[in-house]
């Protein structure tokens, strides 16, 4: 039995021995024999691919020392960086326009920065690495200056324009008529960061109105108020604002006024929240008048003739340059509004701006393509304007009240 077993065992070894010492060469034969090789030359572009694939393949050339100081130098040069805000505000989408529209390679490039609000973005501009340029609002000068005790703010940051201008909305339970019926409640003032966050507290705080801040804003703040929880809300937004853009009638519910006074003429312009603007929340043919703060775009006001100041120069150039691609679609609309001349209080202007502005009413003179001036255009024809009004505004707040109207009227004569 034993034999038996063995003689398919002694085979298997007989073949395996036999496949493993046949030669090499006789096995390619019987292959070749099976199936002949091709020996016709590869075409150019196939051997240009095989290259390609193998060079892919190999390890980059290390670069030396002074290569990379030298891109690290080139990509630094004329790169400026720009505090604009929380990710869900407005102003991150206005610093990303001008980062697309800007972009020219590395002679200037601008990145916008994700920070922790507009108010502390006067912060990152005076202290974090790498920030020559913030997004902020005129009256966080008043923190800053005051609460901070930094007395000479005024000298280390300037602005370059005034951007867009937000209303201040106070939105309260039916009882509450004034703003002095508000003491000692609960009120929303938006979470850290938001304007509403230091502009809502300042306000009662200028007034000697005493209330109790709750840090929600938004959607959260207007379902609080609805549930009783809270007395009202302050946003600050320009108008539209989204959170009440659209809103049906809301019954028990009203926007409390107000009012323009001294204690407002250091950083605010007097406006009204009317009812074409908010046709479900405002009665016909009525406003409720309010305060409006602008938004201001702010720079270090570094030393003349230092890098920094030059980055900072050829900022601003670039800026200007691109401002009527920025008003153009499908940017935001609201670069149209932008009134270049226009003053912020309370701040001081960057002069290379002054400088710039000349040089673009200069070059209207000569002929230039109205694009090329930016809004310049749009300011003349509204001294223009101004000067068909019967009666002429008696100061800056009227006037700058009266341009919101004429840019009003102009889009409705475009049919925007």
């Amino acid at each position: 039995m034993h034999r038996v077993l063995a003689r398919p065992a002694l085979l298997v070894l007989a073949t395996l021995s036999a496949a493993l010492l046949t030669p090499v060469g006789a096995v390619l034969a019987q292959e070749q024999s099976a199936a002949p090789l091709s020996i016709k030359p590869a075409r150019a572009s196939e051997r240009r691919a095989v290259q390609r694939r193998v060079s892919e393949t190999r390890a980059p050339e290390p670069r030396s020392t002074s290569d990379e100081a030298a891109i690290k130098t080139r990509m630094n040069q004329w790169t400026v960086g720009l505090a604009a805000g929380l990710p869900d505000g407005g102003f991150v989408r206005l610093a990303s326009e001008m980062a697309r529209t800007m972009d020219d390679g590395d002679n200037m490039r601008l990145i916008p920065m994700v920070t922790r609000g507009t108010t502390s973005n006067i912060a990152d501009l005076l202290y974090l690495r790498g920030v020559d340029v913030a997004v902020t609002y005129a009256d966080a000068f008043d923190f800053y200056a005051k609460q901070a005790g930094l007395s000479n703010i005024n000298d280390r940051i300037r602005y370059v324009l005034r951007f867009f201008i937000s209303d201040v909305h106070i939105y309260a339970r039916e009882e509450f008529k004034s703003l002095q019926d508000l003491k000692g409640q609960k009120i929303a003032v938006g979470t850290a960061g938001v304007a509403a966050a230091h502009t809502g507290p300042l306000i009662f705080r200028r007034l000697g109105i005493d209330i109790e801040p709750v840090a929600i804003g938004g959607p959260v703040a207007l379902e609080k108020l609805h549930k009783g929880e809270i007395a009202a809300m302050v946003y600050v937004a320009s108008k539209p604002g989204e959170l009440f853009s659209g809103k049906k009638a809301d019954p028990g519910f009203h926007f409390v006024p107000v009012p323009y006074t001294q204690q407002f003429s250091d950083f605010y312009y007097p406006t009204s929240i009317k009812a074409d603007t908010y046709p479900g929340l405002v009665a016909p043919d009525t406003a409720v008048e309010t305060i409006a703060v602008p938004s201001v775009l702010a720079v270090y006001n570094w030393k003349p003739g230092s890098d920094r100041a030059d980055r900072v120069n050829r900022f601003v150039d670039a800026l200007f340059t691109n401002l009527a691609r920025l008003q153009q679609p499908p940017f935001h609309p609201g670069w149209k509004d932008l009134n270049l001349e226009a003053q912020v209080p309370g701040w001081q202007r960057y002069p290379y701006v002054d400088a710039v502005l000349e040089r673009m009413k200069n070059e209207a003179n000569v002929g230039l393509p109205p694009a090329a001036t930016g809004s310049l255009s749009q300011q003349e024809r509204f001294e223009a304007f101004l000067e068909s009004q019967a009666k002429a505004p008696t100061s800056k707040a009227e006037k700058e009240e009266l341009y919101r109207s004429f840019l009003d009227w102009s889009r409705k004569r475009q049919g925007k």
